[in-house]
């Protein structure tokens, strides 16, 4: 959206200058050739002529000699043109008559008309000239003016066309050679023009309620003013992708209804030095005149990130000098009331202090993923354009997409559509919704891929162990569904409902470690051999375990301890290579001592293990209706069972009236068993 399109067609009342254009010079070239030619009669685009100029008395003698064909005088100029006689052409000007040209002349100047005029009569009477004639051309000034000045003309159009070219096309964008300092912000006239308010952003209730304090001091300032108080300066929104840090940014803008300013981190690098200092100011600059505004820079670890303590390493002075212009501008000896920065990033520990520090930023607002109910809100507002089956429900989608962000949701919403779309169906529905999951999950389909009998088993075998494991370890991730149908670059999976825990412990994170081992251990106990089918579980199991033993100090040898670093140009250890090879030796027990659990619950449960796995082979999905009729019913409920049984009304908190009315219910229910028996 441009600042200078504020009416709905895009029409102003001030006058639009003509831009220009190519086809400009292409005319100018036109008219000047059509010019010369009706000037010139066409002799311009024909050979030349030769000629040269001589004297008086020259012109005499070849007179006389008999070498003038005919004479043409031009009496305003004082001047004739004398046409050689081709067969004299050689003798004047040393050149054979096809290299002369058509007619070859010679200029000269004269005094008296008279004079001439009775010599040429004189050697006409005697044969030595055919003719002679006037003209009265005043000269071809004009022309040869416009001859001589047409290359400079050129080269000035040129160069102002591409000096404009270089600027931005003389359209008032921003970038180009004259102007490359100047802020690429796009600017917003009042901040509602964006159409987004809080009713758009699903969940982020706490968020939400932090930034209304910016808001409110933005429509009613005196009320904090009065009192003494200061709004926050700047407010950095922190959180993983996808989780609608710029949707908020722009809610607060269309909450408050002020000009609104929006520029990513990377808008401010450019090739040439110094340029991004100035684009900060310029920003700030153009942001004062238009204030009580906001400032929006979107990722802004692009140039806020930590000032290198060794210039030599990594040390960046263009970035640097872009950061410190913006430390200055938020917080210098100058005043910016009325300004407020708000910032997103998903790396707020690879920020400079000074950037984090009060006064600048003020707030960190963390914008986390989505948990349970807020996802189902999120589904809310993104259904809304989506034609949804009736008998839709929107908590069994919010249980089947744990860990989705904001935008996941929408992808998710989005791709169900799709399906929907191409199954011709009226409406989407909740099959449709669930094959978006798997799609964006595990990805396409893979039904051409061909498989021998032994490599299918071998597969069903892995992920049968993935969910026979998961079943009877107590803290592992209730399992969904168990397919060995190839998507993506998987040859099967197993989906689970990953348990959102506000803190983890070891004990849990050993039963992840071990059902993530269990498809590598059947393999092994059914088979007699390993595949490379296990890739992917062993890079998970690594990770976690090194996580447990260096970050999380959950090792016997090495407890309490955490070795983490965030300094990014330190390539040096946080620990001895002493440390580092205990660390080795942990991860390596670890691991292997879970895969030794793994072995022992598929020996106890081998005959379970086995018909899980022919089911597979012949249903090729299974679901964990399935698993429970071959393991019965799994002996621990799920955390977000757990939570959505404490949220579920209980009767001692319903009134007096609801309690009699249950307790008579119940009364009729047991009146009609006995009945019955």
């Amino acid at each position: 959206m441009n600042n200078n399109d504020k009416s709905p067609n895009g029409n102003n009342n001030q006058p639009k200058m003509p831009k220009f254009n190519m086809n400009w010079i292409y005319g100018i070239v036109a008219i000047t050739l059509a010019i010369l030619f009706m000037v010139q009669g066409g002799n311009a685009f024909t050979a030349p002529s030769a000629n040269k100029k001589i004297s008086y008395t020259q012109f005499k003698e070849y007179v006389s000699k008999g070498y003038a064909q005919n004479v043409i005088i031009n009496k305003d100029q004082s001047s004739l043109k004398m046409i050689v006689n081709r067969a004299h052409i050689r003798e004047i000007f040393q050149i054979d008559g096809q290299r002369a040209g058509k007619d070859p002349y010679l200029n000269v100047e004269f005094g008296s008309v008279d004079e001439l005029e009775k010599f040429l009569t004189d050697q006409q009477k005697a044969g030595k000239i055919g003719d002679f004639s006037y003209e009265n051309e005043k000269g071809n000034d004009f022309v040869s003016l416009l001859l001589n000045l047409s290359f400079p003309i050129f080269l000035i159009v040129m160069w102002i066309f591409l000096m404009r070219r270089m600027s931005g096309g003389g359209s008032g964008s921003s970038g180009g050679v004259f102007n490359v300092g100047k802020s690429k912000a796009k600017m917003y006239e009042k901040g509602n023009d964006l159409g987004i308010t809080f009713k758009d952003v699903a969940g982020q209730a706490e968020a939400k309620q932090e930034v209304q304090e910016i808001v409110d001091f933005l429509k009613n300032p005196k009320k904090y003013t009065d009192l003494g108080g200061k709004i926050p300066k700047g407010a950095l929104l922190v959180g993983p992708p996808g989780t609608g840090k710029t949707l908020l940014a722009k809610a607060v803008a269309g909450e408050a209804g002020v000009p609104f300013f929006s520029m990513s981190g990377s808008d401010f690098v450019e090739m040439f030095v110094g340029v991004g200092a100035s684009r900060v100011r310029d920003l700030f600059r153009q942001a004062k005149e238009k204030s009580p505004c906001i400032i929006f820079i979107d990722e802004i670890d692009a140039v806020g990130r930590a000032r290198s303590k060794n210039p030599s390493m990594g040390g960046n002075d263009e970035r640097e000098n872009t950061l410190n212009a913006l430390l200055t501008e938020m917080d210098g000896f100058g005043t910016n009331s009325g300004v407020i920065i708000l910032a997103a990033t998903n790396r707020a520990d690879m920020l400079d202090s000074a950037l984090l520090r009060a006064g600048r930023f003020d707030r960190q607002i963390h914008v986390d993923l989505p948990d349970l109910p807020e996802r189902k809100d999120i589904f809310k507002v993104h259904l809304r354009r989506v034609k949804v089956d009736p008998n839709l429900d929107i908590d069994f989608l919010s249980r089947q997409t744990p860990g989705f962000s904001g935008a996941d949701i929408a992808n998710v919403c989005n791709e169900a559509a799709l399906i929907a779309a191409r199954h011709d169906r009226k409406s989407v529905g909740k099959q449709d919704f669930l094959d978006a999951v798997d799609r964006i999950i595990g990805g396409l389909e893979k039904k051409t891929k061909i498989m021998t009998a032994d490599e299918k088993r071998t597969i069903a075998l892995h992920e049968a162990g993935h969910a026979t494991i998961s079943w009877f370890c107590e803290f592992a991730n209730p399992l969904v569904k168990v397919s060995i149908v190839p998507r993506g670059r998987a040859l099967g999976a197993a989906w689970y409902l990953p348990e959102e825990r506000q803190i983890t412990t070891k004990e849990q994170m050993l039963d992840e470690m071990c059902a993530l081992l269990g498809g590598r251990a059947a393999e092994e106990l059914c088979t007699g051999h390993i595949s490379t089918g296990a890739m992917n579980d062993l890079e998970r199991v690594t990770k976690n375990s090194y996580a447990m033993i260096a970050y999380a100090g959950m090792s016997d040898n090495l407890p309490n301890i955490c070795y983490y670093n965030n300094q990014e140009y330190q390539f040096q250890k946080p620990y001895s290579e002493t440390t580092a090879k205990l660390i080795d030796d942990e991860v390596q027990k670890m691991i292997n001592s879970q895969y030794a659990r793994a072995k022992q619950i598929l020996i106890e449960h081998k005959e379970g293990h086995a018909k899980l796995a022919d089911q597979l082979l012949k249903k090729e999905v299974i679901f964990a209706e399935d698993v429970e009729k071959i393991f019965g019913v799994r002996p621990w409920v799920s955390r977000s069972q757990e939570i959505m049984q404490d949220n579920e009304p209980k009767l001692d908190d319903m009134p007096d009236e609801v309690k009699a009315a249950e307790e008579e219910h119940q009364r009729l229910l047991q009146e009609k068993e006995s009945d019955n028996v």
